[in-house]
């Protein structure tokens, strides 16, 4: 005797299972790996930091960070910049698509629902309707007009990881659009200032071919009157030609540095042009103590972070696939013979479950095919731990590189101006004793040589200092000081490539972000 299925009672049961079934998740919980970091900054003075667990803050506004170098040109190169550099609009686009495909994937935690009508013609054979062999049967028309619904229940949390993981995808977008965005201002500043170091240069160089200039006709008219010889005549026109090289060699590089700067204007190179203006010393000094707020900026970082919790939770997806799927489907609607009674009430018909296949699948043989999803996404975590703890390291490598670099030009800076300055008393004591006629003219040339030198040297300072301070805001992640407010009628940071960039900056976090990942191992430098 048969049991028939009662199913006012059996379908709440079955719903209420398929509700528990569809909490669970096969995601390995997400843990940050650990790092051994070092108690302080070796390049750091004595006492002046210490270490805490950072709060990762790549979101943060960095305000205009370049306005603590007072200077109103660069000011305006880094805005033009943000609004018109074409790398910044591609991270803004790749941003744009991470979270297109973000809200493809939580589409799968919804009800799909549509509407349809047309008609399907269709001839039964003969044997299907138990008739013989050369029977005649009729084609029919079959109209319908339905609406469907298809639910797949995510019983283990494969939609629910597929989600999360292109969450997480698109917060690392986030943080990666940060990082072209620090990038890019830095890069402007550090190719700004290179400029104004090759321009100081080349001044150096005018001033030496005037002198050299002056020396040469000097030289010419005494020479003409029988009181040097030719060969002192020869050397001053040596000198001459080789200061003139010299400047234009400089001259090139100074082309090939302002063509640079166009590009990360977004702009061709036929099209901008920098005036001269040689760089002046720097007075930036940084600050005893760093605070943690700084390198918790950092967005490469992040984004190292975000990748890694991508990974953890498609291993929870690559799982989901050794256990059953359970696709819903249903339609309910109108069918008729007739299209005029297609929408008669006794037209009316439902289908419940899929019209090919079954409900509830689950493959028993793959050839192995699931074991190697899981595999993939065990060694794609892995790799992704590796990275975000390379990524650790490289953040205090090149905060260290850039204390160390500023720390040893103060005393550089000092050496060489004492070089400078003893090379200049140099100098004037062999034109002295050169007119006095108790040394050759070539003593006079290594002398002014060696003055052009300590004064390159001193330039070439400058210019490092001025590039190390940048580096240094960019492995901070932005300035040791308080983000300044951005100027009035100041374009916004985030404004570039039609509108993306807003949302690139300007959003709140994505729901997808997993427990927990907003604050890393990283051990920053705390006041």
């Amino acid at each position: 005797m048969t049991q028939r299925f009662n199913s006012s009672r059996g379908l709440p049961l079955l719903l209420a299972s398929l509700l528990v079934l569809a909490g669970c998740s096969l995601a390995p919980t997400y843990e940050r790996p650990l790092l051994d970091t070092p108690a302080a900054f070796k390049e750091a003075a004595a006492g002046d930091s210490q270490w805490k667990p950072a709060q990762p803050a790549e979101a943060q506004p960095r305000g205009d960070w370049w306005t603590i170098f007072a200077d109103d040109t660069l000011n305006a190169l880094e805005n033009q910049a943000l609004a018109a550099n074409q790398d910044l609009k591609a991270a803004a686009a790749r941003l744009a698509q991470a979270r297109a495909l973000e809200q493809n994937a939580r589409s799968g935690l919804f009800p799909q629902v549509g509407v349809g009508f047309g008609p399907t013609r269709q001839r039964p054979s003969p044997a299907s309707q138990g008739l013989a062999a050369d029977a005649d049967t009729t084609p029919t028309t079959l109209w319908r007009a339905q609406g469907t619904v298809a639910y797949e229940a995510d019983l283990f949390g494969r939609v629910r990881s597929g989600a999360d993981a292109a969450g997480a995808d698109a917060l690392q977008q986030r943080a990666l659009f940060q990082s072209v965005l620090l990038a890019l201002q830095a890069d402007v500043a550090q190719a700004y200032f290179l400029v104004r170091e090759l321009d100081a240069t080349a001044a150096l160089y005018s001033e030496t071919v005037e002198l050299r200039g002056q020396t040469l006709r000097l030289f010419q008219r005494r020479f003409d009157e029988g009181d040097i010889s030719e060969l002192d005549l020869a050397r001053a026109r040596t000198e001459l030609a080789a200061a003139q090289s010299e400047a234009l060699g400089v001259a090139r590089q100074r082309a090939v540095a302002e063509h640079a700067l166009a590009i990360l204007l977004g702009q061709a190179p036929a099209a901008f042009s920098l005036p001269p203006q040689p760089l002046a010393r720097l007075t930036v000094r940084i600050p005893a103590g760093l605070p943690s707020a700084l390198l918790e900026r950092r967005p490469d970082i992040a984004a190292a972070e975000y990748a890694m919790a991508a990974a953890n939770a498609r291993i929870g997806a690559a799982r989901a696939a050794y256990f059953p799927r359970l696709n819903l489907t249903g339609a309910f609607g109108y069918e008729s013979a007739d299209l005029g009674d297609l929408f008669k009430w006794s037209s009316r018909s439902f289908l419940l479950g899929p019209l090919v296949g079954t409900a509830l699948s689950l493959p028993l043989l793959d050839g192995g095919a699931r074991r190697a999803g899981v595999d993939f996404a065990n060694a794609k975590h892995e790799e992704e731990v590796a990275n975000y703890r390379q990524a650790v390291l490289k953040a205090f490598k090149e905060v260290e590189d850039n204390l160390a670099g500023l720390r040893l030009l103060d005393a550089q800076n000092q050496a060489q101006d004492e070089a400078v300055s003893a090379s200049r008393r140099a100098a004037r004591l062999s034109h002295i004793q050169y007119r006095e006629g108790s040394v050759s003219y070539l003593s006079v040339i290594d002398a002014d040589r060696s003055v052009l030198q300590q004064q390159r040297v001193a330039v070439s300072l400058d210019g490092e200092r001025a590039r190390a301070t940048v580096g240094l805001i960019r492995a901070l992640g932005g300035s040791w000081g308080e983000a300044p407010a951005p100027a009035a009628g100041a374009s916004d940071p985030a404004a570039p490539a039609a509108g993306q960039a807003a949302a690139a900056t300007g959003s709140a976090p994505s729901a997808a972000t997993p427990a927990g990942a907003t604050a890393g191992p990283m051990a920053t430098a705390a006041k």
